[in-house]
């Protein structure tokens, strides 16, 4: 039992690790964050709709904010 929940923690870890380490913004950081890491995006879109949902375009992904908040990176696929 011992092992197996120290092998769950480890993955867990790893798992958050990896995310925190992506190319691309993680859910919850905020738009700031977001320039800080990722610099100007190639296109703003304005905000739509009710809760307002705000898309950047990257030339490798594209995010989505609900707010000031990253509810969505996508990496973009350029065989479209």
């Amino acid at each position: 039992m011992k092992k197996t929940i120290i092998s769950i923690v480890l993955l867990l870890t790893a798992s958050i690790s990896m995310a925190q380490s992506a190319d691309y913004p993680i859910r919850g950081s905020s738009m700031d964050g977001v320039l800080n890491q990722s610099g100007e995006p190639d296109k703003k879109f304005d905000p739509v709709g009710e809760p307002p949902i705000t898309r950047w375009v990257y030339p490798e992904f594209t995010i989505y904010f609900e707010h000031q908040a990253v509810i969505h990176s996508v990496k973009n696929d350029h065989k479209l």
